[in-house]
């Protein structure tokens, strides 16, 4: 069970370091031809999103691989999903329905957030 969750958190971080980055530091104009649902946010939303997802991804790996605070890797697991199901409401909203890979994260979010709880 820990083996998997090693691998599925750090596959999350690496699927959300690179989300994050592509947020924070692309400027929104070439952002809304690659993310659509940007243009229902301003260019310093989209960048904290990305600053949200970047943080979130330190905090699946960090704390439990140093053994400082090791709580805090469930919490961003947890948080994390909690940006996923944000992501859903705002797809709907807009009826986008291509949600495959924000349920897909939210699952592993869970999985890793709510595993990590278990075995402590």
């Amino acid at each position: 069970m820990i083996i998997a969750l090693w691998i599925v958190g750090a596959l999350l971080a690496l699927v959300y370091l690179f989300a994050g980055f592509t947020k924070a530091l692309t400027p929104k104009p070439k952002l809304l031809t690659q993310m659509p649902y940007t243009e229902d946010f301003t260019a310093w939303q989209v960048k904290a999103i990305g600053i949200v997802e970047i943080l979130g991804a330190v905090g699946l790996i960090v704390p439990k691989l140093t053994g400082i605070a090791p709580i805090l890797t469930p919490i961003a697991a947890i948080a994390l999903a909690v940006v996923q199901l944000v992501a859903i409401i705002v797809h709907v909203r807009r009826k986008e329905y291509s949600l495959g890979m924000n349920i897909a994260l939210l699952v592993a979010s869970l999985f890793v957030g709510i595993g990590w709880l278990a075995v402590s």
